[in-house]
């Protein structure tokens, strides 16, 4: 390694432009412990600090596109040569604004390329959108039992139709709020306007953050209306779903994928954020598989932290050589029995909640 001052040789710069044109625009180059990303754009190089912003992702292992570094991890950009990131107006996810990854001065001489490694410029964190508070630490306000129902029936905003789990689900809300002193709310996963779980954990444990990364970048993104009431304001959850295909719906599913971020605290930092809190089911379905969708979704939500009643699901299916959709709706709106043991499954996560409490 050849030095000139301040000035220390990468390499030969036709080899440099041919290494990182068949790399895809960048490659990673080493100096003592410190990795850089080296890029060429438009006959022009760059040196950046390999580390992203965000959650220090390895910016050599995503992409140059349009000069832009774009990080592997969670798609936030960089000026290849600047370090600068994209401002909310040229990314419709993203409100990264201002913030800087650090550069390093380059130059040309002859056919050799160096860096100057001490004039490394100052990290300047970009901004992000939080939506809300979600990040502060989970603390029990004191007050009423609150019990919070979730709905995870796929349904048409513009045309909604008649849901056999959701109708139990708010009958048993409407009475517990009137007969057991508690306070309700009401999610209808169908209302929320919320993307898919991008895996951000299959790239790197790091990578998957509380709270969420997608719900941190993109305004947009409505999973923080369950984030909020799950993790902070809830201390029943009474989950409603129909069976699909022998399963619970698709978007219990999706929901699920997304509190990924909630369960990976305790694997990245031991920190677990659901505390003493009640989970119960309602599981409906024109074709019997219900002890199996029960089994799949107390498990789940047993690894985020719920706790669960005695007897902790209500489900009602006429079986499959049954399956008559148009009767089996009218059985659950007339049946009395459905309804009351609805309201005694919140019954019991009450009661276990004021214990936990």
């Amino acid at each position: 390694m050849q030095e000139t001052n301040n000035w220390t040789l990468v390499g030969n710069a036709n080899d440099l432009i041919k290494k990182i044109e068949s790399s895809g625009g960048l490659i990673e180059v080493s100096f003592e412990n410190k990795k850089i990303v080296l890029t060429y754009f438009q006959d022009k190089f760059g040196a950046l600090n390999n580390k992203c912003n965000h959650m220090g992702g390895p910016l050599s292992k995503g992409k140059l596109k349009n000069g832009c570094v774009v990080c592997p991890w969670h798609y936030w950009q960089f000026n290849h040569a600047t370090g600068e990131s994209l401002s909310v107006e040229a990314s419709k996810h993203f409100t990264s604004t201002a913030g800087s990854v650090p550069s390093f001065p380059l130059k040309v001489e002859g056919d050799s390329l160096f860096i100057d490694l001490t004039q490394e410029s100052k990290r300047v964190p970009a901004a992000y959108n939080m939506k809300s508070n979600l990040g502060r630490e989970p603390k029990r306000e004191a007050g009423k039992i609150r019990v919070l129902g979730i709905s995870t029936t796929a349904m048409d905003k513009e045309n909604p139709r008649f849901s056999t789990s959701e109708e139990l689900l708010r009958s048993s809300l409407d009475k517990a709020a009137a007969q057991l002193d508690v306070d309700t709310k009401f999610i209808a996963l169908s209302d929320l306007n919320f993307r898919n779980c991008e895996g951000f954990y299959s790239k790197s444990e790091k990578a998957c953050t509380w709270p969420c990364s997608i719900t941190k970048m993109d305004p947009t993104d409505q999973m923080n209306v369950v984030y909020e009431n799950l993790v902070h304001w809830a201390d029943v959850v009474i989950v409603s779903s129909p069976i699909r295909w022998g399963g619970a719906s698709s978007l219990y599913y999706k929901m699920a994928e997304r509190l990924n971020s909630v369960q990976n605290q305790i694997t990245t930092k031991n920190k677990v954020l659901i505390q003493n809190k009640v989970v119960s089911l309602i599981i409906t379905g024109g074709q019997d598989n219900i002890q199996s969708v029960a089994g799949q979704m107390l498990t789940f939500f047993g690894e985020l932290g719920f706790s669960t009643p005695a007897f902790p699901f209500v489900a009602h299916s006429l079986g499959w050589s049954s399956e008559d959709m148009e009767r089996n709706m009218d059985y659950v709106k007339e049946s009395d029995y459905l309804h009351e043991e609805s309201l005694k499954l919140v019954e019991r996560s009450v009661e276990l909640a004021r214990k936990l409490i």
